[in-house]
């Protein structure tokens, strides 16, 4: 018998199985399918031996039986292609259901074909001397390959159709199959004494075991750990199964391991890492290098284990539980809050991103409250977006007043985005978002882009203005390029420096005072001036003044408030006045509302008011109208 091929294919075989059950798996569905393939081929193999041996023995077995065993051969060729098709039906069919529904559809095709394949006649090509079978052939044969290039053709439409949904390295994987396998048909049509189609089948395997399914490509090899990949995929197929689990993140932070000398921290990570490989009825996976997740599906049990594990850690590690770790934990005792694996994933990310969240405590349960938070600010993040890309960003001007010359010489410029049904929505909604988001960058430079836009197309002086105050974030004050970036734009626009004034806050110049320092010094030789924003709501105010190249300090609000409604804070707001004239510097006085309040911020010597006594911001064409008025 000509059963060598076979044998290798069976031999190839077992080698994949045993590296694969020695690594340690998870539970996806994507890894049951290949199974699925691994033993239709394995069983097509075998078959195929089977058939050969009963052919040959055909007068001792009796020659239905013979033909019934070579019928099974090609009834197994189409548990193989089905097994191929639902291998890619997992991918386009995440929802079970539907998957379920697809795949009833393809095994209803399959039992007609193994109807068929059993029903009709099947005949025997033999050789010269006509002593021995050389191949099978007749309408049995041409069903199968019938049905199996249906199959094939279903495969290879779903690709096509489905491409987005599909793994690119799986659908690679698949075409590299089924090119082994048309190839290794076609030699063994042309050389019927080469029966390799089972050994093509047992190739493809490997080829998906290789690209795909090396359950090792799910393990983080320095912890033993499953990876952030195996953690994304897993999650995705929970949620689409509609299966609620919870997750607990540990995070390890730079001060988890301050009581553990730098000997001892590597072993008692591992000690760590086989602890949490060990908790029964849950996977735990390696998210990033200092956060580890731990995913429950029996949510009714997850709290109980989670005590379990704080306590383990409470107990210590090493030798006599000598070493304390103390990690940060994110609980989320119910995904189905959430409606997708990114949405798990990047609620982590928000939380940990907030400094104020481990402000006094260790642990953290995120419920509902803070999914509908991290919402709220992917639907700002894609207004923002869709403003700056759509020209819905708009500069409002409130003016400033001089009290040393009596009328209105300044403004400051203020962003606002208008909504695509109209609305104005104030900066209050989105700067913070845009910072931590980081497109407060693009933002900024939309904003002193249209500013000097406005100073080109309105000149200053013939309203009798000095220059026009420009806000600066935090983020923006620290980014190495500023400077360049709007003396560009200065020059885009011909704007002459002395009409721009640039506003920084205290919490700006703490955060990246060496870069706003370099910025400030090339911006300042360029001609551009500055104001030190918001004193009073800062920390070390004096030293601010002292350390920064500012022209104007201007007075928050609720410091001017303050000053009417606390005593101790008018002498301190007295004293600040008289240093900063001291130092021959402007002051400007925010949130003035009322003829009492600008009376006495006048009789105290600032030189510039600002407030909704005077006008709440004004939209560009507004403005331009306040101002001729005031010139009548």
């Amino acid at each position: 018998m000509h059963i060598q091929i076979q044998c290798c294919g069976i031999v190839l075989m077992l080698v994949l199985f045993y590296f694969y059950m020695r690594q340690r798996r998870i539970s996806l569905d994507t890894q049951k399918a290949f199974l699925n393939v691994f033993w239709a081929t394995l069983i097509c193999i075998t078959v195929d031996i089977l058939s050969i041996g009963a052919i040959e023995y055909r007068h001792v077995l009796s020659e239905p039986f013979a033909k019934f065993v070579a019928k099974t051969y090609l009834v197994t060729l189409l548990g193989v292609a089905l097994s191929a098709l639902s291998y890619m039906c997992v991918d386009i069919y995440t929802v079970r259901e539907i998957y379920q529904k697809q795949m009833r559809k393809y095994r209803i095709m399959t039992l007609i074909g193994v109807a068929a394949t059993y029903a009709v006649p099947l005949h025997y090509s033999y050789t010269s001397d006509g002593a021995n079978v050389k191949y099978t052939y007749g309408p049995s044969v041409y069903v199968t390959y019938g049905m199996a290039l249906v199959f094939f053709i279903t495969i290879l439409c779903l690709m096509k159709k489905e491409k987005a949904k599909i793994n690119p390295r799986r659908r690679e994987a698949v075409c590299i199959w089924l090119l082994v396998w048309v190839v290794a048909s076609q030699i063994q049509f042309m050389y019927t004494e080469l029966l390799i189609v089972g050994y093509g089948g047992a190739i493809g395997v490997m080829v998906l075991y290789l690209k795909l399914e090396n359950p090792e490509t799910n393990v983080d090899r320095n912890s033993g750990l499953f990876n952030s990949g195996a953690l994304y995929l897993y999650m995705r197929q929970l949620f689409a199964k509609k299966q609620d689990f919870a997750v607990l993140a540990v995070v390890f932070e730079n001060s988890a391991y301050q009581n553990v000398s730098l000997d001892k921290r590597e072993r008692i990570r591992m000690e760590i890492v086989e602890y949490l490989q060990k908790i029964p009825d849950a996977y735990a996976f390696k998210n990033a290098e200092d956060e580890f997740f731990v995913v429950f599906t029996d949510v009714e049990t997850a709290q109980i284990r989670v005590e379990e594990i704080r306590k383990r850690f409470r107990s210590g590690w090493g030798a006599y539980n000598g070493d304390n770790v103390t990690p940060c934990w994110l609980y989320l005792p119910h995904a189905d809050i959430v409606n997708q694996a990114e949405t798990v994933l990047h609620l982590i990310r928000y939380v940990r991103r907030d400094e104020k969240t481990f402000s006094d405590k260790d642990f953290l349960c995120i419920e509902k409250d803070c999914v509908d938070k991290i919402r709220r600010e992917r639907e700002i993040i894609h207004l923002i977006f869709d403003a700056m890309e759509n020209d819905r960003v708009e500069v409002f001007y409130q003016p400033i007043f001089s009290t040393t010359e009596q009328r209105v010489t300044s403004a400051e410029a203020l962003v606002r985005i208008r909504g695509k049904d109209g609305s104005i929505i104030p900066p209050g909604v989105f700067i913070d978002i845009a910072e931590k988001s980081g497109m407060i960058l693009k933002l900024g430079s939309i904003v002193f882009g249209k500013v000097c836009n406005f100073i080109k197309t309105h000149p200053l002086e013939q309203y009798g203005m000095h220059y026009i105050e420009v806000n600066l974030s935090v983020v923006q004050c620290g980014y190495e390029h500023l400077a360049q970036d709007y003396i560009e734009i200065m020059e885009q626009y011909g704007v002459d420096p002395k009409y721009i004034n640039l506003e920084i806050t205290e919490s700006a110049s703490t955060n990246a005072k060496k870069t706003l320092l370099g910025n400030m010094e090339n911006l300042i030789d360029y001609g551009v001036h500055f104001s030190l924003d918001d004193f009073g709501t800062g920390q070390s105010n004096l030293n601010y003044i002292v350390d920064m190249p500012v022209d104007i300090i201007k007075f928050d609000r609720s410091m001017t408030n303050s000053y009417f409604e606390n005593g101790k804070a008018k002498h301190v707001m007295e004293a600040a006045i008289h240093m900063i004239h001291g130092m021959n510097l402007e002051i400007v006085s925010e949130g003035v509302e009322t003829k009492e309040q600008y009376q006495t911020m006048e009789d105290l010597g600032i030189s510039h008011i600002q407030g909704y006594y005077f006008s709440k911001p004004l939209p560009q064409e507004e403005f331009v109208r306040f101002l001729e008025d005031g010139l009548r």
